[in-house]
């Protein structure tokens, strides 16, 4: 596996400088504006359109990204705008100080406003530039989660097995039967298995012992929602023991 870029080595790169030019006109912008107002200042556009890759032209990135909050706050594109300033290595620490003051001043509209592809985002920078190792360790669980579920779904639609239904007998076995997996690892009792709720508990302790843990929990919640269909939803869709339910609502 290639070892990530140093921090020496981005600095001198031809390729991440010209990525970074604009960035100060950008970034005192942004040090003008006021966070409490942008909560309520609402993106216009015509329709909502999410970016694929990142062109090397900051504003022009920039304004691509916009149009993904469409119809969204001003403070969760400023957030973004913060985030590519950082991976595009621009006056890291300073602006990682501006990411994480927000975060601990504003992380409850941050928590229920922002989508999972930009908490994501925010446990990435959070893990990549904060002296908070408990907080890097909690963050990271939620990024493995996340990441998984993307390898998991992406293989349903490689194989075109997104729309098989589960089978009745092979449901049974579950229940009554070990189902040898890997190394050891034994298949989940679907319907019944308390392994989540266990998890669940665990991940709960966790979290409330740091301010931000709450934003581990809110991933963990959003992957087990019906509409989500992600293999915890489906797996909770066909959970018929009440105690070892592992979602709150």
């Amino acid at each position: 596996m290639k070892a990530p870029r140093s921090k020496l080595a981005s600095l001198f790169s031809l390729n991440q400088h010209r990525k970074r030019l604009g960035a100060a006109d950008v970034a005192n912008k942004l040090d003008q504006l006021n966070w409490n107002e942008m909560r309520d200042q609402i993106i216009d556009g015509d329709k909502l359109e999410y970016t694929y890759g990142s062109d090397k032209n900051l504003q022009i990135h920039l304004d691509s990204l916009k149009r993904e909050f469409v119809g969204r706050s001003e403070l969760e594109y400023y957030h973004a705008t913060l985030i590519v300033l950082i991976r595009r290595g621009f006056r890291v620490d300073e602006e990682f100080k501006k990411f994480e003051q927000l975060w601990y001043e504003q992380k409850d509209f941050l928590i229920n406003k922002l989508n999972t592809r930009w908490l994501i985002s925010a446990c990435d920078t959070f893990i990549d530039h904060s002296d908070d190792d408990y907080l890097k360790s909690l963050l990271m669980n939620a990024v493995i989660l996340v990441n998984t579920i993307k390898m998991q779904e992406s293989e349903r639609y490689l194989t075109a097995t997104e729309d098989t239904k589960p089978d009745d007998s092979r449901y049974r076995s579950l229940q009554n039967e070990r189902l040898a997996l890997f190394d050891g690892v034994a298949g989940f009792a679907v319907g019944t298995d308390d392994t989540l709720r266990n998890m669940r508990w665990r991940l709960d302790k966790l979290a409330q012992s740091h301010p931000l843990g709450r934003v581990l929990i809110e991933i963990f919640e959003r992957v087990q929602k019906l509409n989500a269909d992600t293999v915890y939803s489906r797996f909770r869709a066909l959970h018929i023991r009440d105690k070892t339910a592992w979602w709150q609502d």
